[in-house]
């Protein structure tokens, strides 16, 4: 039971760093961008985008990779022990690695 506690809040720490990331990669966008707009030089025209899509992709790749461990854990502990897989984490990881890929391709997708 402490291991299965343990990968919960692996998990959840987990999601918790995707979420910054995805909050920091538009606060960076913003930020750069309004430097930007008032100015300021930088290395290239489209570096706010670039920057903000960088981290965003990393909070995907993050919640991605956690999500995946976690799932490789349940099925490593399930050997000893029955329990549901529907686990409020794994639930949580799953809407939030498929929102980050959704954040991603809308992204991409709206610089073509």
């Amino acid at each position: 039971m402490r291991t299965m506690m343990a990968a919960d809040r692996t998990l959840m720490a987990w999601i918790r760093t995707a979420i910054s990331l995805f909050g920091f990669s538009f606060a960076i966008y913003k930020i750069l961008q309004e430097l930007q707009d008032g100015g300021k030089i930088l290395p290239h025209e489209n570096t706010p985008r670039n920057v903000g899509i960088f981290l965003a992709t990393m909070g995907t790749a993050g919640m991605v990779m956690g999500t995946i461990e976690y799932w490789f854990t349940l099925q490593e502990l399930r050997n000893f022990q029955q329990f549901r897989l529907c686990r409020p984490p794994f639930i949580m990881a799953i809407l939030m690695s498929m929102t980050g890929i959704l954040l991603c391709i809308g992204i991409v997708t709206r610089l073509f």
